[in-house]
């Protein structure tokens, strides 16, 4: 296993450098799939957390901040193992990630089991907003199904009559479709489910332009993202309206480019979210990586943020569960979002929007909001969660 330390002010996007271990320090593991076509995305969370952190001057709560930083390759067996030797080992007292939903369930037990805190910034599987929530359980992104169900509730707005939807076959992948399906009353005329990691689109494409749907909504993160959006291009698709989520985004918009604009999608956030705050994350996301950041790094800052403010409130006492548990609970911090609680479960309430892919006049892409689809929005999920 490979763990890296991270002194703040001194770590860099392409490798991260290690110090010593102080006293009245607190223990951070940072979970991400840093390798592989997947691994901008993780790279967006990782900067994301670490540039709060070296705003903060290298502390969480007042507290001298160590940053573990781990590659969980996106393999369930082998992220378990690893968030096992985070707690076990390492002793950290929150683990911060990861970005695939398989890899959650993989380190969820592991993690809560033992008593430490895990707050997911990016996956956000529908059975931990439910039945299976859990008190040391946190997430700063969103429920799985409702960026999706921004899109379902746009394309019934807008009239399609059939859609075609396709995503991966995988936990995250399920709950896409089951939230653009809440709010879409209308034919779908095939429901397609890939394995995970495919690049190649071409049997799919065919469908689509076999069935006619009057839509297409998919759900494809990373690169898989910017394959099918290439491919959907030179399959002639271009006219018939491309509807998404992390499909097209600042993760994917720079391979993908001109191939996406005008593409729509759901979101928690974009870059030119009009927010003084968001305004300054941005500007400072940028200056440091020379990338526009998206909501994978949003999610993450938030979630240092968090952390930060929660070990302030319990005066850096980090062996009172209980009282830190209140303190997260509380979400007592200035989110990028402007307006952020958690509902009862340990999910978000909060706004939704329709994003467009635009290029700016220095020629860079990314996201921009179109409109508020939903506002101070809980999952579905919520009433299945026994916690109070």
């Amino acid at each position: 296993m490979t763990l890296r330390t991270a002194t703040i002010g001194a770590f860099a996007a392409a490798g991260l450098v290690g110090g010593a271990a102080a006293a009245d320090e607190i223990k951070v593991g940072l979970m991400f799939t840093l390798s592989g076509p997947a691994a901008v995305l993780g790279e967006q969370g990782r900067d994301g957390f670490l540039l709060a952190v070296e705003q903060l001057d290298g502390q969480l709560g007042g507290l001298d901040a160590k940053i573990i930083v781990i590659d969980d390759e996106q393999q369930p067996d082998l992220a378990a193992s690893r968030a096992r030797e985070l707690v076990e080992r390492e002793d950290v007292d929150f683990v911060v990630g990861p970005i695939f939903s398989n890899i959650l369930q993989a380190i969820h037990g592991p993690i809560t089991g033992s008593g430490k805190f895990l707050i997911s910034s990016n996956a956000g599987t529908s059975n931990y907003a439910g039945a299976e929530c859990h008190p040391n359980f946190f997430v700063t992104s969103y429920q799985n199904d409702q960026n999706h169900e921004v899109m379902g509730a746009y394309a019934e707005r807008e009239g399609f009559a059939s859609v075609f939807l396709l995503a991966p076959n995988y936990q995250a992948g399920r709950d896409s479709l089951a939230g653009f399906k809440r709010h879409f009353t209308g034919e779908i005329v095939s429901e397609t489910y890939t394995p995970l990691g495919q690049l190649d689109f071409s049997a799919e494409l065919a469908q689509i332009a076999a069935f006619q749907p009057e839509a297409v909504f998919a759900f494809m993160p990373g690169g898989m993202g910017v394959n099918l959006v290439r491919q959907y291009q030179q399959a002639g698709l271009g006219d018939l309206p491309f509807l998404s989520a992390f499909t097209v985004d600042e993760s994917t918009l720079p391979a993908q480019q001109e191939a996406a604009l005008g593409m729509l999608a759901g979101a928690n956030w974009a870059p030119d979210f009009d927010y003084e705050r968001s305004r300054e994350f941005v500007a400072a996301y940028e200056e440091r990586f020379g990338s526009i950041p998206g909501t994978y790094a949003m999610q993450a800052f938030d979630a240092a943020m968090l952390i930060d403010a929660a070990v302030r409130a319990v005066d850096g006492d980090l062996s009172d569960a209980d009282a830190l548990r209140e303190a997260l609970r509380s979400a007592d911090f200035d989110s990028l979002r402007r307006e952020f609680t958690f509902g009862h479960n340990h999910y978000p309430i909060q706004d939704f929007y329709l994003t467009e892919a635009v290029q700016r006049e220095d020629g860079k892409f990314h996201t921009s909001i179109v409109e508020r689809i939903f506002d101070d929005y809980q999952d579905t999920y919520a009433d299945d969660c026994e916690m109070e």
